[in-house]
């Protein structure tokens, strides 16, 4: 008796704390269950741009309402309602996202993702804020990152997570612009990936940081940016003045003591070497037809991430020269050698053309122990050469089909020749 008693209990218990508690209802509007408004977004006219709805498929999963590969529909809520947008064009709809390639001050305004079945109607909300270039509210387009005087590897992350790709090369400029020029080359800073790591922060890090990335999307080049402010607090530590040593208080005066100088070993950084490309060498390609180089650069791994490596265009960078909308650098890649570190960055051309011809082509690398650059020229490769080794070749299984065809065709007719002479021979006896 006392048994069924403890089972029943038990049984009691897991029903009652073994469940979780049921989830609330969704509020209801026009007939459709209404999720929370995301985030707002706040980006730059002429980037890139990817509208996501995070907070409404993590409540279909949660509930259960609609699978991983539901489909959905993206409307503009002021005055384009119904209007359903392609995976082609400036605006695309990529399954549960909206593409802006790119984004203009007019994609302003609020959008409505929409799952519809036969049971469930259930839409959520994002409102998009696209500013123009001349009038960037910077307070609402950064993301505030604070931090104390002596706090060691503080890392700043590029919140690009959408376009990012293990071989993404991600820029860095602080308190300006791109086109500023006034990129961050190591220094007082570490390059991790797509992180820009302070060992130690002082007052003067304090300031407005920007992340630059350049992405290929159908053959087209297309900026993403973010912006971070970085808040300091504290007072930077005063520097102790060094001393000079009183060579008078010494019954030597050409000894001094070793408590008041030491000799510190620092070791000796070595300047960057570009393996590859050679100075001088000419890459040439058809026109038309896409091109990669591959900048090769042998450093110490110890500075490495530090270690800049860059392609410039008539010296410019790649994102200023006129090869913006047809070349893309990027793929850095780091790989342990006997030798020490090695570095690579590629620039890929999308296609060749007549602009190209004689174009001068830099790769440059520097870190804390130097800097060296070589020089590379661009030249079409001439068709006319092609197309006469096309045409030799041609010629060439032409004849050798020519000849088979005609020893084939003679071959029986020898034959015949032999089998008449034998024959009259035979008749002669």
């Amino acid at each position: 008796m006392v048994r069924l008693v403890l089972m029943f209990a038990l049984v009691i218990i897991q029903h009652v704390y073994g469940r979780r508690p049921p989830l609330p209802p969704l509020p209801m509007k026009d007939g459709c269950y209404l999720v929370s408004p995301e985030l707002g977004l706040f980006r730059v006219e002429g980037e890139a741009v990817i509208l996501a709805f995070p907070m409404f498929k993590r409540v279909l999963q949660v509930r259960n309402i609609a699978p991983l590969t539901a489909k959905y529909i993206i409307t503009k809520a002021n005055g384009t309602e119904g209007v359903i947008h392609q995976d082609e064009g400036r605006v695309q709809q990529r399954d549960q996202q909206l593409w802006f390639l790119p984004a203009n001050a007019s994609d302003s305004g609020e959008y409505t993702c929409t799952y519809r079945n036969e049971t469930y109607c259930v839409t959520g909300s994002i409102k998009l804020q696209v500013y123009e270039g001349t009038s960037v509210e910077m307070k609402k387009l950064s993301y505030p990152i604070p931090a104390m005087v002596g706090e060691l590897n503080v890392p700043l992350r590029c919140p690009i997570e959408d376009f990012k790709k293990p071989d993404s090369v991600i820029k860095w400029y602080k308190d300006s612009s791109s086109t500023d020029h006034q990129l961050i080359r190591g220094g007082s800073f570490r390059r991790d990936n797509a992180k820009l790591i302070i060992p130690s922060v002082k007052r003067s890090h304090a300031g407005v940081y920007t992340c630059e990335l350049r992405v290929l999307i159908g053959n087209q080049q297309y900026k993403v940016s973010r912006t971070i402010v970085l808040h300091v607090e504290g007072v930077d530590p005063e520097t102790p003045t060094p001393t000079v040593p009183d060579l008078s208080m010494t019954s030597n005066p050409g000894l001094i003591s070793s408590s008041s100088y030491t000799t510190h070993n620092t070791p000796v950084i070595q300047r960057p070497v570009i393996v590859s490309p050679l100075n001088g060498t000419i890459f040439e390609s058809l026109h038309g037809s896409g091109l990669e180089l591959v900048c090769t650069v042998l450093t110490d791994c110890q500075v490495a991430d530090s270690t800049e490596v860059e392609w410039l265009v008539n010296d410019q960078s790649v994102e200023s020269s006129y090869l913006d909308r047809r070349a893309l650098q990027g793929g850095r890649r780091v790989t342990r050698v006997s030798e020490g570190c090695q570095i690579e960055l590629r620039l890929i051309f999308v296609e060749m053309t007549e602009e190209d011809e004689k174009t001068e082509l830099k790769c440059v690398t520097e870190n804390q122990g130097g800097r060296q650059e070589i020089v590379t020229l661009l030249q079409l490769e001439d068709s006319t050469f092609t197309w006469v080794v096309v045409g030799a070749v041609a010629v060439s299984c032409f004849l050798t089909v020519v000849s088979v065809f005609l020893y084939v065709l003679c071959k029986p007719r020898r034959k015949k020749k032999l089998d008449y002479i034998l024959a009259r021979q035979n008749s002669t006896f």
